[in-house]
């Protein structure tokens, strides 16, 4: 093989090791945030199976392995058995342009944002064709609820970012952890991250924004009528998609693999300070779903339209004035 086949070889071969550790600690996530809601609310968890109960995610896989991959026979059978591979395929496909070190990721694209941005939206549709498919008026419900939650925070969530960009002057993601050596952007973007990181929550429909699938009022939502691999695989996605917002969070606001105040610690990687960053915020998820109170589907939607888009178009022009000015002066 000539060097320029063994270079493409190790990246394809280091692309899928990147992509499918993400997906195994996605599924270990499930395990985790048990042991963590437990440990901050002084209750068990997981403490049968295995030492600790450490083996309790290897039953719940063998359990949905195993469990009848059944399709309901009034379902649309086409849309009801994509929607859970757009929304695994989406999750993942996000995690891709998320630079880990200097020389590690998957891909390294100038527009490595608005791609996000892009597989965001798509994802959208797998919530639509799960609840439009499924023929039920639960389904349904929470599909058109979930959908509509999504479009209206993705607005927040790429408008957040937009000061991040005209920052760093550019869309590529190392671009912008390289513009974070001198400060990261937490402290000129500190409005930013605090918008970014509630659409965030709220796109990838965790706890408290969770009303999509609230079992009180729509009996699961937009996934009732699933069950098996097909609800493993959204179960497993939305996971995926909480470790992509805590990496674009370390990412877009912490440095990225930037160690904090430019400390230089021999024999520690770069990919050392972004594996802790990340953990700490997928941590963050996890405290709120076991901290706070679920509100009411319309204040989420007030919420968005009449508080969050005021605040990132406010923070998106004294960005934009800061910069001029440094610019003129």
């Amino acid at each position: 093989m000539t060097t320029n086949q063994w270079q493409t070889t190790f990246m394809v071969v280091q692309a899928i090791v990147i992509l499918l550790v993400v997906v195994l600690f996605a599924a270990l996530m499930s395990f985790i945030e048990r042991r963590l809601l437990a440990l901050w609310q002084d209750r068990y968890g997981p403490n049968r199976v295995g030492p600790g109960g450490m083996f309790q995610i290897v039953a719940d896989m063998l359990k949905i392995m195993f469990k009848e991959d059944w399709t309901p026979k009034f379902a649309d059978k086409l849309t009801f058995r994509l929607a859970p591979a757009v929304a695994m395929g989406t999750a993942v496909l996000s995690f891709m342009v998320i630079p880990i070190s200097p020389s590690l990721g998957v891909a390294d694209l100038d527009i490595g944002l608005l791609f996000f941005m892009a597989m965001a939206g798509i994802a959208v549709y797998a919530v639509l064709f799960g609840g439009w498919s499924s023929n039920n008026k639960y389904s349904l419900l929470g599909g058109l609820r979930s959908a509509a939650q999504t479009i209206s925070y993705e607005v927040f969530l790429g408008l957040s970012l937009m000061g991040v960009v005209a920052i760093a002057g550019s869309f590529n993601l190392r671009d912008i952890v390289e513009s974070q050596r001198d400060l990261w952007n937490i402290v000129p973007q500190f409005l930013g991250f605090c918008i970014f990181a509630i659409a965030g929550v709220a796109v990838t429909h965790r706890h408290p924004f969770d009303q999509p699938e609230a079992e009180q009022e729509l009996a699961e939502g937009y996934h009732i009528e699933y069950g098996g691999m097909k609800w493993g695989m959204f179960f497993v996605a939305e996971y995926v998609n909480v470790v992509v917002i805590s990496a674009l969070i370390v990412v877009l606001f912490f440095g990225g693999w930037l160690a904090p105040f430019n400390i230089e610690i021999p024999f520690v990687p770069p990919v050392f300070w972004f594996i802790v960053k990340t953990l700490f915020f997928v941590m963050m998820f996890v405290l709120a779903r076991g901290s706070l109170m679920r509100p009411r589907y319309d204040q989420v939607m007030n919420f968005g339209w009449k508080v969050c888009l005021p605040l990132t178009l406010i923070n998106l022009l004294v960005t934009a004035a800061v910069i001029l000015h440094n610019y003129s002066a």
